[in-house]
């Protein structure tokens, strides 16, 4: 659900859906630089990181308040985070300065078309969530009594899956923490996979972070229930708990705040 499984390595739906598009227009490119013209072979270089980079500043651009005090967070492309449209100059101005004929610029379209269309049919296919109910789960609290995970209540709800010795469920934890805060709506429950309470306190203790619920499921069986892999994963629930969207990998702070607000 939601990622791609290649041996040890767990690819979120964009992430795969960016590598398929990728490794796609550079095989047409390079058919066309071997065939048509060596241009495309620069062309095509400066379409993929012009792109890329492009596609991340739009994204950043496009959600400056979370970026203004953390600037230097622009460069953190591994929690994903691009602004697709932006590409559009890049292709066209590269297609008129490096291309020099009709010809060229006519069969630049291939690529850029063949690409589009894999990456748009992988994202659907591997972002794609089933509204999946939550699970018949009681699960420990730490300082608090025990949660049904099968009674949401009458608010969306976030569940993250974290451990204590995954780094990227220790960078993002302060950003979630961070949201429980401005989201009082917002039902967060922080469930460990694996360890013990006295760990998870200590770890907590020692990073100043204050979190509301923390669940303890040591048997790993929420994410059974819904077949993700690895971690850290973030859950996003409807008030009545059915799944809207489920995160492989580190978030950021805007992606949280943009999947809650498609909750209400």
């Amino acid at each position: 659900m939601n990622a791609i499984t290649l041996g040890p390595v767990v690819l979120s739906g964009e992430r795969f859906a960016i590598i398929a598009g990728v490794f796609v227009f550079m095989i047409g490119a390079g058919l066309l630089a071997s065939r048509v013209s060596p241009r495309f072979n620069l062309w095509s270089t400066v379409l993929v990181f012009g792109g890329l980079a492009a596609a991340r500043l739009g994204h950043v651009a496009t959600h400056w308040e979370y970026f203004g005090a953390d600037p230097w967070r622009a460069l953190a492309i591994w929690q994903g985070g691009f602004s697709w449209i932006w590409i559009a100059p890049v292709v066209i101005l590269a297609t008129i300065l490096l291309l020099r004929t009709t010809r060229e610029r006519a069969w630049a379209i291939a690529p850029v078309l063949a690409s589009a269309l894999v990456w748009t049919t992988a994202h659907q296919l591997a972002s794609a969530t089933q509204p999946m109910a939550p699970p018949a789960l009681t699960l420990a609290a730490m300082d608090a009594p025990p949660i049904d995970l099968s009674a949401p209540g009458d608010r969306p709800t976030v569940i993250n899956l974290w451990a204590t010795w995954c780094p990227p469920c220790r960078r993002e934890m302060p950003a979630l923490a961070q949201a429980e805060k401005a989201h009082p709506n917002v039902r967060f429950l922080f469930v460990n996979q694996g360890e013990g309470e006295a760990g998870v306190r200590a770890f907590l203790q020692s990073q100043g972070l204050a979190l509301d619920h923390v669940l303890f499921d040591e048997a790993m069986a929420v994410p059974r229930h819904y077949g993700t892999a690895g971690i850290p994963v973030t859950l996003f629930l409807h008030a009545d708990g059915r799944l809207a969207k489920a995160h492989m990998g580190e978030i950021a702070p805007e992606q949280i705040a943009t999947e809650i607000a498609r909750l209400h």
